[in-house]
């Protein structure tokens, strides 16, 4: 075969790897390099293009509707003023059972603050920003801090269902940003996690690590000690049966849900029994069905 009748070949070759080029261009994400975190309360970090995504309404719920967590509300609220005044705060931990309103109440302080402090006397951002980090880009957070550190206003970065297993390593990158690196946390970043656990590490990687360490104890204190990096933390526990009664009578009285609590009382127990558990999660699950049978919008 000589070259010339090689010539077909190659540009066939040649189209094909184009088409393919532009069907990959055209799937990869489009990279907002001029994004402004000065425009909006509420942002998402995206590994992927290295970039923030606006977030345009945060799903929260009031902070007054949070029945059965005062303590803990009153704590981080205290925490989050200091830091939005240029005080000194600490990264806060919220840990416990799932359901319990951890992720609710960040999110229902960050939007008290803002409301507390809705100044638009200047052209400074007033407000504080809240981003989430996913837990698998925890790897990135050092690009992420380095973004954030550039802006003149203050944020709260926010991971839900902060966990480690297995291999994972990535929580050595974290323990570096938290305390202890050489750059560390930026002044106008505080770091706000929830957790299944108290000390982020699943039992059996510990133990895993323990079996296998020359220091069995250096090994545990390594693990766990990167829940020490939080100088706040919130325990979230299952709530009592009055508890739980009292969030839906909040909800119901928030949305004006027109019923009878001879009525409605007994289909939230009942919901429970259901369920398996009393939690915020649970009563909010419980309103949502019942505006829905009442064709009640929320």
């Amino acid at each position: 075969m000589n070259n010339e009748s090689l010539i077909p070949f190659f540009s066939r070759i040649a189209d094909a790897l184009a088409r393919i080029a532009d069907a990959l261009d055209r799937l990869a994400p489009k990279i907002n390099k001029d994004i402004d975190l000065n425009n909006g309360e509420a942002f998402i970090w995206n590994a992927t293009i290295s970039n923030l995504n606006h977030v345009k309404s945060v799903n929260m719920v009031d902070l007054d509707l949070l029945q059965g967590i005062n303590s803990q509300a009153d704590k981080l609220l205290k925490n989050t003023i200091r830091f939005y005044q240029g005080l000194p705060a600490n990264n806060a931990l919220l840990w416990g059972v799932r359901g319990g309103g951890k992720s609710s109440l960040i999110k229902a302080v960050h939007a008290r603050i803002n409301n507390i402090n809705d100044k638009k006397t200047t052209n400074e951002p007033q407000t504080l920003a809240l981003v989430e980090i996913h837990r698998e880009d925890i790897p990135s957070l050092p690009i992420l801090l380095n973004i954030l550190r550039k802006s003149n206003r203050r944020f709260i970065l926010f991971c839900d269902d902060l966990s480690f297993d297995g291999q994972d390593d990535s929580y050595k990158s974290l323990k570096a940003v938290l305390e202890g690196g050489i750059e560390g946390r930026p002044e106008n970043v505080i770091f706000y996690a929830t957790s299944n656990r108290r000390h982020l590490m699943a039992r059996d990687m510990i133990e895993n690590e323990s079996s296998t360490a020359i220091h069995t104890s250096e090994s545990v204190e390594e693990n766990v000690s990167l829940s020490d990096r939080f100088g706040l933390w919130l325990g979230f526990h299952n709530c009592n049966q009055d508890t739980y009664l009292n969030m839906i009578k909040g909800y119901i009285k928030a949305y004006d849900i027109d019923i009878d609590e001879e009525i409605w009382r007994p289909k939230a127990i009942e919901w429970t029994i259901t369920r398996g558990s009393r939690s915020g999660r649970v009563a909010w699950q419980f309103i949502q069905d019942l505006a829905g049978e009442l064709g009640k919008k929320l």
